[in-house]
């Protein structure tokens, strides 16, 4: 579910409806099995979404920050760069026609390849 829908909607409630059980049970989970939690979890599935929407469309920083749920562009580019290491511009930038090795992402390829 997290890694088809990160958009704004996505909360750890939403999840474990889905799921059918409850908020605590669901924050166990992600400690117990991924040793991390819902909101880091989240975090790392939305900056990947974000890194392959980059190198792949033409879409505007504000569209991606938007489609993976972030409500202010700017959250959204700290939150990349505290990531990646570099602005969302500066990904987009650098993949130009080479392939970008993100920590956690592996190679993404420009809009060309």
């Amino acid at each position: 579910m997290l890694e088809a829908d990160c958009g704004p909607t996505m909360t750890i409630d939403a999840v474990a409806r889905s799921v059918a059980t409850s908020r605590r049970q669901l924050q166990r989970a992600f400690d117990e099995v991924g040793g991390t939690t819902f909101s880091a979890h989240l975090t790392a599935v939305r900056m990947r979404r974000a890194a392959v929407l980059l190198s792949r469309t033409s879409a505007t920083v504000a569209e991606i920050s938007e489609t993976v749920g972030y409500r202010e562009p700017s959250q959204f580019r700290k939150a990349f760069k505290r990531r990646y290491g570099l602005t969302p511009a500066g990904l987009r930038r650098s993949a130009g026609d080479r392939a970008t090795t993100l920590p956690g992402l592996g190679a993404t390829r420009s809009r060309e390849a």
